[in-house]
């Protein structure tokens, strides 16, 4: 009986596989490499991000520079942008 038992026990054992499937390891490879390809375009567009950020920064000095120059020469760096017009405090005060 004790031949019996373990024979049914070991029936009972399911084998547990050693390895996945070929279409699934394809599947896996195929999501993985997804998720590669994208985390390496958030990085190159994090990089143009800087790269731009950076480009505002240099131009927003500029314009501080024009402002400085605008003052020094008119006054006032108080300047339609539209079409030039030079706002003084005298036009404020005849309004």
């Amino acid at each position: 009986m004790a031949k019996n038992t373990t024979k049914k026990i070991k029936e009972l054992k399911i084998e547990k596989p050693s390895k996945i499937t070929n279409e699934e390891l394809n599947q896996v490879q195929s999501v993985i490499n997804d998720i590669n390809r994208a985390q390496l375009e958030v990085g190159s567009m994090e990089s143009k991000k800087h790269s731009i950020l950076h480009h505002v920064s240099v131009l927003q000095e500029q314009l501080s520079k024009m402002r400085v120059e605008f003052e020094k020469t008119y006054g006032t760096a108080d300047i339609n942008i539209q079409d030039g017009t030079i706002n003084t405090k005298q036009d404020e005060q005849a309004n």
